[in-house]
Formats: structure tokens, sequence, C-alpha cells
């Protein structure tokens, strides 16, 4: 099961007992209950050593992914995000660590915000910047898989309550960071800056993973608020001030972007 540098290889045919082992890398507390220690699968120091080695790996890859704008903001902070990895806060944050868990992510997010946010440098943007890097990692962490149905994942709305996937975010920022954001990504020597508009921006993940950001008005945060599962499309109509047709046109952009579903009942 082990090379000799430590790496795991799962060479066994029973798939419950690579599942098994697959989880012990990820789930640091499974990997210390006496349910897995009892099993006698893996020496314990080494399974110990490879699992600290992937999330570190893993976390690496989604600070990069998700705080690229405060990566390319580092010549101005002298804050790398992915720092925080090598630190302490990340070291005591292994035993609990569960790869993927929105839990995790939240976590690991708010070790890079704390760091990031710590420099001297006046970038008036950065606290509204970090909030939306923030809400891309915790968006795209959790559970992927939704139930299908025979109308699909979209629907058609045709009397099904809809209900605002779990995990979606609204936020209410300062500036207008979509005017800035891909300035950040080309090369520049001033630093860019954001016009100081207050903007709301709607944070959602699709079902196979795909984290998506569009702009939001009034209208469609209340159908994101409203949307529980039980309001028919009349209620939630009512509720969100919108005639019917222009919900269902609001709700169509919504469950293209991942934000709503439809309820498709017990």
């Amino acid at each position: 099961m082990w090379r000799s540098d430590g790496a795991v290889i799962l060479t066994s045919s029973d798939r419950a007992l690579q599942d098994d082992v697959i989880r012990a890398l990820a789930d640091a507390p499974y990997r210390a209950s006496a349910d897995w220690r009892r099993r006698g699968l893996a020496d314990p120091d080494r399974l110990e050593r490879y699992a600290r080695f992937l999330a570190r790996h893993f976390y690496y890859e989604r600070i990069v992914q998700f705080f690229k704008y405060s990566r390319s903001l580092a010549r101005v902070t002298a804050r790398a995000p992915e720092v925080v990895l090598e630190g302490d806060g990340f070291a005591v944050l292994l035993p609990s660590v569960v790869l993927g868990s929105r839990e995790t992510a939240q976590a690991v997010a708010r070790l890079v915000v704390a760091h990031v946010a710590a420099t001297r440098a006046p970038i008036p943007y950065l606290g509204d910047l970090l909030r939306y890097e923030e809400a891309m990692m915790l968006v795209e962490a959790g559970p992927r898989v939704w139930r299908e149905t025979a109308k699909g994942e979209g629907g058609n709305g045709k009397g099904e309550p809809p209900q605002t996937v779990e995990g979606t975010v609204l936020l209410d920022l300062q500036y207008d960071l979509p005017a800035v954001l891909p300035q950040l990504l080309q090369p520049w020597t001033e630093l860019p800056r954001a016009p100081e508009v207050p903007t709301q921006l709607l944070v959602a993940r699709s079902p196979h993973g795909r984290v998506a950001v569009a702009r939001s008005d009034a209208g469609i945060a209340a159908v994101v608020q409203l949307a529980d599962g039980k309001r028919t499309l009349e209620q939630l109509a009512a509720g969100a001030g919108l005639p019917v047709g222009q919900l269902e046109a609001t709700l169509q952009g919504l469950v293209e972007l991942g934000a709503v579903r439809f309820s498709t009942g017990s």
C-alpha cells in the first residue's frame, strides 16, 4: 500500500477498502477516529504526512484560483495569499481539515483574508475584494451532486416551487469590483482604480461545480431571499414585487447560473 517515499498505492480490488483509505486521507477527524485506527490499514505516521501534503496542495490550488486578484496585488501589499499554508494558523487547522468541505474552506479563507487585510498598503477596495474572493472559495466548496429529475435541474417552473440553492451568496459592495478585476490581471504599474459605486453581486455554483458571478438588483435579491421551495410563483412574485412574467424570466436566469432550482417534492 505504501511506496518507499510514503505515497499511497491502492492495489486492493475491494472498492469499499479503497474508499475508506481515500476518506482517511481527506478527512482528518475520521483519520483520528477509533473506527479508522482499529482497522490498521496503513502506517499512521506515513498516512498523516501524506494527508497533510494533500491538504496543503488542495488548498494551495484553491487559494491560487480564488484569491488570484490578491496575488496580483501582492506587489503592493507584500502579502501573497498562499503564504498562510506554511503558517501556524493552517497547522492548527490540520487536525480538523476535511478536504472540499465548506467548513474547512471557510476556515482557510479566513486565514487568507486576515493575512492580506493586515497590509498597510492604501487600497480602498481591498475589503470588498477580499469579501468577493472569500465568497468565491466558499461557494465552490461543499457537495456537488444534486438529485437528477426527469425534468432536469432547471425545470420549467410548472407549479414547482423554486428554491435557492444552498451556498448561494449575495454580496453588497461599496465599489464596482467587476470594473476593476480584469485590470488587476493585466500588466500594470499604477494600482488600478475601482469606481466607488454601490454594487450587488450574486455568486453561485452550477451542479458541476462551476462558480459564476452576476450583477444583482433588488428584484433578483428578493427572489433569492424568498425562494424557499414552498412559495408558489404567484406568492414569490408578490413578495418580490415583480410581474409573474418578469419573475419567470428572472428565475430562468438564476437556474442557469446555479442559484435557484425547482423543488421536486418528496
